[in-house]
């Protein structure tokens, strides 16, 4: 059985990366034809990019760079930063304001992971649209 899939990639820096990452994966996933009918799921999806962008960014000192991946079943979602120490659960008291950014992405994605490489860390997280039914997007 062949796979057909379709993915971006785009470096964001640590200077207004954030902002610029949820915009363009707003952009990019506007092609999908599951986009439409699931607006929800397009918004869980940018904001876990932006939790994944600020995560690189404030805490790895790093550039993000985030590949999107649309396999048919899932949206994958991979960020890479330039600092291999892998993200920690924390519990941030009531009125930190930070801390919850990996809280999230877990609660919003349907799986998730993140793996040590030679040059840092990717943490991947995968989103099921309930309406895409195997459509390839193109």
């Amino acid at each position: 059985m062949a796979i057909k899939a379709m993915g971006w990639a785009h470096s964001f820096p640590m200077s207004g990366g954030v902002r610029a990452g949820r915009e363009w994966t707003r952009a990019q996933l506007e092609s999908l034809p599951w986009t439409a009918d699931e607006p929800q799921t397009v918004d869980d999806v940018v904001l876990a990019v932006s939790e994944l962008i600020t995560n690189a960014h404030v805490h790895a000192h790093s550039d993000a760079y985030l590949v999107l991946t649309w396999d048919g079943d899932c949206l994958h979602v991979s960020v890479h930063d330039e600092d291999p120490e892998l993200p920690l659960q924390r519990e941030p008291g009531a009125g930190e304001v930070s801390g919850r950014g990996m809280g999230i992405v877990r609660m919003l994605a349907d799986e998730w992971g993140m793996r040590c490489q030679r040059h840092g860390k990717t943490v991947t997280a995968c989103f099921r649209p309930a309406g895409a039914d195997g459509q390839s997007g193109s």
